[in-house]
């Protein structure tokens, strides 16, 4: 075999005078033992390499020196024209890349190589090269060399592998550590250069066990240095790899991920809200868990940014189903839960209100936003008189402009996207709408107005076919129906009114659907607020949703208000009494559904009575939305 030296004349290995020197000797030393070591598969070959491990140790630090000081690639290839060739003949000789210190080296100057913006052929094709040889060190398992290695070392191949994975994912992962921590020589290039090559080495790797701290390493980098960027391709497979329960990161990596990677978090949103909506008899408890546990309220309290993307989503699904419950409820707990983790971002508190609520009507967001915890109850009311009468106000305007014929198509516009994003707020701040509900339990006639109009704009936001205010009327009938028979103790109960509730559950002919939401949730709160006894409240409750069909809504619904009581908010100064109320009726109400309905309990069917038409589902799908 023709040496090396022999292929081109020695005065292409020598040095500027401004250069560091590299002894030629030396130089051509080495490149003869890389040819004549070949891929070690003699014994005379294995042990003169072995006895030459230590000083080609030191010769590669001194090569290192001498790459690092080179300004591209394109430089050090000219100036050693067959530095690659002899790189990559060390990189194959498994007694060489067997030890520790040596295959760290060879790792290093092969990270100098890299060029992260190519900007010719020449450094194109060395990035090519250099990533076929970081897959193919970790990942091949027929390479020949390796083979007579193992047989001679008599080591079995799984464990062979294994190791040399484990020890370059150590290395590569301390050299990203290290990256951008010292900037001493002006004209030394960035070692955050490493960092997209490494990401690209891992792309086949992504799925391993064993480059998992790697994979976390990358993804938790600081990105302070505008070249310490992430290949696509590693984020992608990164992503797909996760979706598919093909990969597991942690807690951390996961938001980097989502923060890093668009795909990802869209992919993340979409999927909690399939979940939210295709299983109808998932508990408010249960998908609290499931969205705590999904780790977007934490992702959105770090980065805001991404809290934005989340948001967008939300409220792209929320046009298009407005009267979807199971979406307004996830809207209203991941606002929950994102407002209790906020405050434990510190590096977030700069950000303005108006920067995380950017499309909301300004004047609204920090009375909306404020917890009902973090006022006095006895300022309650006038602040949902005035929250009532704001959002009215938009409202009004929003029909006047209707009612003008659209002369100007843009004012329009403008008005229904006010109204919209005013709803939204309301949609993620619900805690105030409960809070309405809460106090119509307790409150007279005089004070009942603007609560029901808040309850309905909440139910009711676009007013479609201008049935908001028939929609109004039906509410403040089943609110006197409710206010007049938890204020009866009489028995027996008014049948009359009893059977009129029922009825504006149901759906009449050639009328707009009912409220139906909102009338249960006035009868479930006045269930569990009242003053009547538990006995006349449960009587009352039962015999309404046995006779209208809606066990399970009103079951969810107890489970909701259970739920946001645990979560702080205070509804009521009596808060065990409340919660022994809740437990009761629940109990009540879906044990005797269930004792009267076998069939059902097997089936997983409503049965209704006769001549009870129970209101359509609010179900949809949200691959039909988006």
């Amino acid at each position: 075999m023709q040496k090396i030296s022999q292929l081109k004349p020695q005065t292409q290995l020598q040095q500027t005078a401004e250069e560091p020197l590299l002894n030629i000797q030396q130089m051509q030393f080495w490149l003869d033992k890389a040819v004549a070591w070949g891929q070690a598969d003699s014994p005379d070959t294995q042990k003169d390499t072995c006895l030459h491990l230590n000083r080609l140790r030191d010769f590669l630090q001194q090569l290192l020196i001498h790459v690092n000081s080179m300004s591209s690639t394109t430089e050090t290839m000219k100036r050693l024209p067959f530095l690659g060739q002899f790189l990559g003949r060390l990189c194959w000789n498994p007694l060489v890349t067997a030890d520790a210190s040596g295959r760290k080296l060879l790792f290093q100057c092969l990270w100098e190589l890299y060029s992260e913006l190519p900007g010719n052929a020449v450094e194109r094709k060395a990035n090519q090269w250099i990533r076929k040889l970081f897959c193919q060190l970790a990942t091949e398992e027929e390479e020949a060399a390796a083979q007579a290695f193992m047989k001679h070392m008599n080591v079995p191949p799984n464990e062979y592998h294994l190791q040399v994975l484990r020890k370059t994912v150590a290395m590569l992962q301390e050299n990203i550590e290290k990256s951008c921590s010292s900037f001493g020589n002006m004209n030394q290039r960035c070692n955050c250069d490493s960092i997209l090559a490494t990401s690209e080495a891992c792309v086949p790797l992504v799925s391993c066990p064993e480059a998992a701290p790697l994979i976390g390493a990358l993804l938790q980098h600081p990105m302070s240095c505008v070249r310490a960027t992430l290949s696509e391709d590693f984020l992608n497979a990164l992503s797909s790899a996760y979706s598919s329960n093909c990969l597991s990161l942690e807690e951390q990596s996961v938001v980097s991920l989502w923060y890093h990677n668009l795909s990802s978090l869209e992919e993340a949103v979409l999927s909690l809200l399939k979940c939210a909506t295709t299983n109808t008899t998932t508990l408010p408890q249960e998908l609290e868990q499931q969205l705590t546990q999904s780790l977007l309220p934490e992702a959105c309290a770090q980065h805001f940014s991404i809290f934005l993307v989340v948001n967008d989503i939300l409220r792209s699904v929320l046009k298009q189903a407005e009267g979807n419950e199971p979406v307004k409820f996830l809207i209203q707990t991941f606002t929950r839960c994102l407002l209790q983790k906020l405050p434990l971002q510190q590096h977030q508190a700069s950000v303005s209100l108006k920067a995380w609520f950017p499309q909301a009507p300004q004047r609204l967001l920090v009375p909306l936003l404020t917890l009902p915890s973090e006022m006095p109850q006895e300022a309650w009311k006038r602040h949902l008189i005035w929250l009532s009468s704001s959002l009215q106000k938009l409202a009004e305007e929003e029909d006047k402009e209707d009612e003008d014929g659209g002369s100007s198509r843009s004012s329009s516009l403008e008005g229904h996207h006010k109204v919209f994003e005013a709803w939204f707020l309301l949609v993620q701040c619900a805690h105030w709408v409960q809070v309405a509900v809460h106090l119509l339990a307790s409150s007279g006639p005089e004070d009942s107005g603007p609560f029901l109009w808040l309850l309905t704009f909440f139910h009711h936001p676009t007013n479609r076919g201008h049935h908001r205010a028939q929609q109004l009327v039906r509410a403040k009938e089943a609110w006197e129906h409710l206010h007049s028979l938890f204020l009866v103790s009489a028995h027996p109960l008014p049948v009359e009114r009893l059977q009129s509730l029922v009825s504006l559950l149901s759906p009449q002919p050639q009328q707009p659907s009912p409220p139906t939401l909102l009338i249960l949730s006035l009868l479930v709160n006045f269930a569990v607020f009242t003053q009547q006894s538990l006995s006349r409240s449960t009587e009352i409750l039962q015999t309404v949703v046995d006779g209208s069909g809606l066990v399970d809504e009103a079951a969810s619904l107890l489970s909701s208000l259970e739920l946001k009581l645990n979560g702080g908010s205070s509804f009521s100064g009596d808060a065990n009494r409340v919660h022994h109320r809740i437990k009761a009726l629940q109990n009540t109400v879906t044990h005797t559904h269930a004792a009267s309905n076998p069939a059902e309990n097997h089936h997983n069917t409503h049965a209704l009575k006769p001549g009870v038409h129970r209101p359509p589902s609010d179900r949809f799908q949200v691959k039909d939305v988006l």
